[in-house]
């Protein structure tokens, strides 16, 4: 067993910005993560932060990121959350910064700032294309040299809840293959997102929706799981690399789009924004191409920024140019890269108080992708990295300003049992659950894709429902220490809450919002400016349909009206 104040689960730049905070307010913390301890998914953030200070167009503000982060959030996302992260995000990258992080620099010696799809200024403070590894290089220096206790490899279980308030957690040491209980006054979930449930993604193997699926299971509530984030540009070849990230940072230093036919389709699509238009226009962009036929021998359209020259490419890029290197066999600096979209963020998650953080369940909290409010229907590129340092922080103020004063509460020694009990029964003959993550990943890409409709949406919850009753016989050789095939076990459940989520969501929603498009129903409606809030209800999930709150007039004067296009 293993006592703190505060318990983190998960390692990533929100987790370890929370634990900042609660550790100068006094608190001692705990942090646990799926991965070894820098492996956090945040290093896949690679084109900046997004942050008005200002540095390279002189007229950027907070009034108008809010504005940029409400109408690209196509207006239901929290204003609350949206204005927050504008007022904040400045001080944020400069309290990096004093913790040691090193920015691209002007020419006069300010931080370097590039352009972005969706923002209206040059935003993105940025450290060539390797910004979130920064991040974590900076936040893990800050933590480690601290008396936080951290234990990698470990894979949460379940939350525990006694009297309706969290008081502990069970982890399986992958090394050992021991259990361990944490107990805490307060806890934070900050393990990110649900990328793996689709074939095409630009998450690493950690993104199974862990977190989601724990705080469901505890009685908290999701929000907006329809939103999903195709990224315009992944990588399409070889099969090995398909669906790895290609910067929103190529696009932002002036890479331009073609098709087979060499032509600049964005001028099509967008003749004002062109490439820097909203991701979700930018992705359905490239996905028309492709089903026209007008794409490349593997199946992608053509991004290229060959015409910047090698000098700029090997500065600005270097990752990038590396990465098509290795790869794909690609100069980028000669010749065009083939990329299509990748699944690669989810807007919506654990439903949060936008001040502190707190999920509808005492003493838990979340911060960053695995909480929903901020980014609504689409997120804007370079948000996350400013989500992760600013709620990061809120969520870790939040959490020690709630357990002040409280006591450590004793979980149900029968009820830890029977989770240790339900792990070691996996280890058994049975279905094997990497067959089965396998079908759910190639269900959630063929039905609850890019462009969705009812009947196939229909069809995926049908197939999830199937997927999910012989989950019930999977089982695998072996013992608890380092037993990958446990692991499947486990994050297979986790999978299946996330994408019955995802779905049902989906086909409530009748209409096409932000990165929800539907084919039966193109057009965006008045009546569907709504959040969707699943729960678990018994062994079922449930939903609500609440109404987005409006802006209030002091912080709509920044913002252009909603047009519908049902009028």
């Amino acid at each position: 067993m293993h006592e703190s104040d505060l318990l983190i689960i998960g390692a990533g730049g929100a987790g370890m910005r929370a634990a900042i905070s609660a550790l100068g307010n006094g608190h001692n913390v705990n942090i646990v993560s799926k991965s070894l301890i820098g492996k956090a998914h945040t290093v896949m953030a690679e084109g900046g932060i997004a942050a008005s200070v200002g540095d390279v167009d002189k007229d950027d503000n907070w009034t108008v990121h809010f504005a940029d982060t409400v109408v690209e959030g196509v207006y239901i996302g929290n204003w609350r959350m949206a204005e927050i992260l504008a007022k904040d995000a400045p001080e944020r990258v400069y309290e990096l910064e004093r913790f040691g992080a090193v920015f691209d620099r002007t020419p006069d010696g300010k931080i370097m700032q590039r352009a972005f799809g969706g923002h209206t200024y040059r935003r993105l403070c940025h450290v060539g294309d390797k910004t979130g590894l920064e991040i974590i290089r900076t936040l893990e220096d800050k933590v480690l040299h601290t008396d936080t206790r951290i234990f990698d490899e470990v894979y949460i279980t379940k939350l525990f809840v006694r009297n309706g308030r969290f008081c502990s957690a069970l982890g399986l040491e992958m090394r050992t293959g021991e259990f361990l209980l944490f107990k805490a006054k307060a806890l934070i979930i900050a393990t990110g997102g649900c990328g793996r449930v689709y074939k095409i993604t630009s998450n690493s193997w950690e993104s199974t929706g862990d977190g989601l699926a724990l705080a469901y299971n505890a009685g908290a509530e999701l929000m907006d799981m329809e939103m999903i984030q195709f990224h315009p540009t992944g990588m399409v070849w070889p099969p090995g690399a398909k669906g790895l990230l290609v910067t929103e940072s190529v696009r932002g230093e002036g890479g331009i789009l073609l098709n087979s036919k060499h032509e600049r389709f964005m001028l099509r699509y967008s003749p004002e924004k062109k490439e820097l238009d909203a991701r979700d226009v930018v992705a359905r962009a490239n996905y028309y191409e492709i089903k026209a036929g007008r794409c490349g021998p593997h199946g992608g359209v053509y991004l290229d920024i060959s015409h910047k020259g090698r000098g700029f490419i090997m500065k600005k890029l270097p990752g990038m140019y590396s990465q098509f290197k290795e790869f794909a066999g690609v100069d980028i600096t000669k010749e065009a890269m083939e990329v299509a979209p990748t699944v690669h963020y989810q807007m919506g998650g654990i439903r949060v108080n936008p001040y502190t953080c707190a999920t509808s369940v005492e003493g838990i909290f979340a911060a960053g992708e695995v909480a929903s409010g901020l980014h609504g229907a689409n997120r804007l590129g370079g948000n996350s990295l400013a989500d992760i340092l600013v709620f990061g922080k809120l969520a870790g103020d939040g959490a020690t300003e709630w357990m002040d004063g409280k006591e450590i509460v004793v979980p149900d020694e029968s009820e830890v049992a029977k989770e240790i009990g339900r792990v070691r029964n996996f280890i058994r003959n049975g279905l094997n659950p990497y067959d089965l993550i396998d079908e759910l990943a190639s269900v959630m890409q063929n039905y609850m894709g890019i462009v969705r409709n009812g009947d196939d949406m229909r069809k995926a919850i049908d197939l999830i429902g199937n997927i999910r009753k012989r989950s019930e016989d999977i089982g695998v050789s072996g013992g608890l220490k380092y037993n990958h095939g446990l692991l499947g076990c486990l994050e297979l459940q986790n999978m299946l809450v996330a994408c019955e989520s995802i779905s049902v969501s989906a086909n409530i929603r009748e209409e096409s919002r932000g990165a929800h498009t539907r084919s039966d129903f193109p057009k965006r409606r008045s009546e569907w400016k709504v959040n969707i809030v699943c729960r678990k209800n018994g062994e079922n999930l449930s939903t609500k349909i609440v109404r987005v709150e409006e802006i209030p007039e002091e912080l709509a004067k920044y913002v252009k009206p909603e047009v519908y296009e049902n009028g």
